[in-house]
């Protein structure tokens, strides 16, 4: 069944949407998670996986055919390879794609292939194991690069893509070795400036290593060639002059995609987000339990995706960091 495009009420029409499975990590990320404390969603609280296809469904009727699968940690769900399939064969669903820390891609990596993901991000924020602890609280560099070959494996996985936040004073130690992991692997790296979503709420405007400078570090190294971007994308990417590799950066801070993003979220819980940055969410697992038709929850949606944020304000006075760290939104 074919519906109305959604669109929000600057006239972006939203094409893509981010649905977190689970609040659970098996990492505790720096710029994400506590040490420890982290209190977690009960069982019950998370949308069953009928309930995330039947959203998926009725969102793909709208015209939002790009979902991409986050935590937490994906892969920490209970048969998630099971989801992806039941999502993978939704009419309308173009695209569909992970997020993952990696540490169990040596265990899924056929069955989420073989699932239907096309595409696959792993976070990966430094190459020397000291460092990998410093930053995640755990020693598993190891496990992570195992994983990734494993995926590397199956040409249906590929592109693949690995993110690295980039925050003054850690990731310009990391940039050579990065340099040389794109130009040696069939991986595109990806720089993400630090976003004020860290849960010990350390984020200050002077951590942000910028992706200015990142890629002048990098082209003192490799000399770049940049390439065009495509609407909507969050990376603007660039290839080696001698065509060995890509990478990219994800400027959120410095340069925001704001004026052509089609992206909303959808939390473990059933909140549906109209930003990363979004002070208010509208409950749709409520709805959902209580009964709710396919109409009624598409009127709720409109609802909420008409009044999405023109920005994010991050780099503006009162900026209000959000109440949830990025593992409780969904990366």
């Amino acid at each position: 069944m074919a519906r109305e495009q959604l669109v929000d009420g600057h006239g972006r029409q939203i094409g893509d949407v981010r649905v977190s499975v689970t609040d659970r990590c098996s990492f505790r990320c720096q710029y994400c998670m506590p040490a420890e404390g982290m209190p977690w969603l009960a069982r019950d609280e998370l949308l069953r996986f009928e309930e995330i296809e039947r959203l998926v469904r009725l969102l793909a009727e709208m015209g939002v055919g790009d979902v991409r699968l986050t935590g937490g940690e994906p892969l920490v769900r209970r048969d998630f390879p099971r989801l992806a399939g039941m999502l993978a064969k939704i009419p309308g669903v173009a695209d569909l794609s992970i997020t993952t820390n990696g540490f169990l891609l040596e265990r899924d990596s056929q069955a989420l292939v073989e699932a239907g993901i096309n595409r696959f991000n792993v976070s990966l924020d430094a190459l020397q194991r000291d460092r990998f602890y410093e930053m995640t609280r755990r020693d598993a560099l190891p496990r992570v690069l195992r994983g990734l070959e494993t995926l590397a494996a199956f040409p249906e996985a590929h592109p693949i893509k690995i993110n690295a936040v980039a925050i003054r004073g850690f990731t310009e130690q990391e940039i050579p070795a990065f340099v040389r992991f794109a130009r040696e692997h069939p991986y595109e790296v990806r720089f993400i400036e630090f976003m004020p979503l860290d849960a010990d709420r350390n984020w200050k405007p002077e951590s942000v290593l910028r992706g200015e400078e990142i890629r002048a570090l990098v082209e003192q190294i490799e000399p770049l060639e940049p390439e065009t971007r495509e609407p909507h994308a969050t990376a603007r990417t660039y290839h080696f002059a001698d065509g060995r590799g890509r990478i990219g950066f994800i400027n959120p801070v410095s340069e925001p995609f704001c004026a052509d993003c089609n992206r909303i979220r959808l939390t473990a819980e059933g909140k549906l987000r109209t930003c990363l940055f979004s002070i208010n969410e509208t409950d749709l697992r409520g709805p959902i339990r209580d009964g709710a038709s396919d109409d009624d929850l598409e009127e709720i949606i409109r609802a909420a995706v008409w009044r999405k944020e023109l920005k994010h304000r991050v780099n503006e006075p009162g900026f209000i960091q959000p109440a949830r760290s990025m593992s409780a939104i969904g990366g």
